[in-house]
């Protein structure tokens, strides 16, 4: 079901089949086979290549991931982001630009 997260990943980020192929160097035709399940064996570098653009790690794109919700740190982490009063806009574009410096 790889193909499955793949798409999803992608609709959720709303892009388009030729845009990730454009950022991930892997050609648009095996992408669209991999989201069909035609493709269903592709290499260790294709998806770290795709992982990287949806900044996933590879296992995600492997393995059922569940909903394993948020541990306490993070929960933490969250709270103290909402107690400091950045709203919701300004923590997307933090982290937009941290996707973009991480790359």
């Amino acid at each position: 079901m790889i193909g499955y997260r793949v798409k999803s990943l992608r609709k959720e980020r709303k892009m388009s089949i030729s845009e990730l192929s454009t950022k991930s160097g892997v050609t648009k035709s095996y992408i669209s086979s991999l989201e069909r399940n035609l493709q269903t064996n592709p290499t260790i570098l294709v998806l770290e290549k795709i992982a990287r653009i949806f900044c996933i790690k590879v296992d995600a794109l492997l393995y059922e991931q569940g909903d394993k919700g948020m541990d306490e740190e993070w929960m933490e982490i969250m709270k103290d982001i909402m107690g400091s009063g950045i709203s919701k806009e300004e923590m997307r574009e933090f982290i937009e630009v941290r996707k973009c410096t991480v790359r």
